[in-house]
């Protein structure tokens, strides 16, 4: 890394769980249906003394409780950030690393915010291959709604491949898990961090190569797995959308179990 780029604190911040197997969790076998493999659900914040980005807005708590009432909503979206001193209602950008109903939910408590999003995944959740209920479910139609105002509100910042957010954090396109699916890149003291989203929803799917059976393209999704590890300065430097292993493995914020600094390096 360049000595002269900032380094940045960079949050996963936990909003809800799901216990379930590991049935949702590969696409190949051998898949051991009948083991545990509990999902987490976060938001992830990025922050130096002149900037504050967020990374993606969760899922509306109504919306999750119609979907799958069985997930344990622990706490709403802004009320995380706000444990970590960022208010969502004055926060400047906020990137949305696709639009799949638990990453694109909520984005009305952000109404300063300046939306990252790839010409890809608005073409793909507003064109045809929305008329197949394989892809459709995927999404809340009051957010791609949502989305599509900010549009003409002039609240969105479009990227084709990759872009610059601010001084060294930058969003890669990879597709895969959908067609706009995006990546964070981050300079931060312990080095260059990638926040996957659902590029990788665990660290199973990259390390193994064994995807996560949600997908529109395998070949996209394997080939980001290498995209993201050309990105980042090493295995545990690639932060994956869903696992439980992430709050495990880097240090919790004093008083707050559910947010872990992801700038720190990981226990061995």
């Amino acid at each position: 890394m360049p000595s002269a780029m900032p380094e940045y604190e960079v949050y996963a911040l936990r909003y809800a769980h799901a216990a379930q197997s590991s049935i949702r969790t590969f696409l190949l076998p051998p898949n051991p249906h009948d083991s545990p493999a509990p999902m987490d659900f976060y938001v992830w914040a990025i922050r130096s003394d002149k900037h504050t980005i967020v990374v993606d807005t969760g899922f509306n708590e109504a919306v999750g409780r119609r979907r799958r009432p069985e997930w344990k909503i622990l706490q709403p979206p802004d009320a995380a950030l706000k444990k970590i001193g960022i208010d969502a209602a004055t926060t400047g950008d906020v990137v949305i690393s696709h639009l799949d109903w638990d990453h694109s939910g909520n984005t009305a408590l952000f109404p300063k915010a300046k939306l990252h999003v790839q010409d890809a995944e608005v073409a793909f959740r507003t064109g045809r291959y929305m008329t197949h209920p394989f892809f459709s479910q995927r999404a809340e139609i009051d957010d791609v709604l949502a989305t599509v105002r900010n549009v003409y509100a002039g609240k969105v910042q479009f990227h084709d491949g990759t872009g610059e957010i601010a001084p060294g954090v930058t969003v890669h396109l990879v597709g895969g898990h959908t067609a706009g699916m995006q990546v964070v890149r981050v300079p931060t003291a312990r080095g260059w961090v990638v926040l996957a989203s659902d590029a990788a929803h665990y660290w199973d799917n990259l390390r193994k190569r064994h995807p996560f059976p949600i997908v529109l393209d395998i070949g996209k999704m394997l080939e980001g797995f290498r995209v993201m590890e050309q990105l980042a300065d090493g295995p545990d430097h690639i932060i994956p959308g869903h696992d439980p292993e992430v709050l495990q493995r880097f240090p919790a914020v004093t008083g707050a179990p559910d947010i872990v600094r992801l700038d720190r390096p990981p226990a061995s």
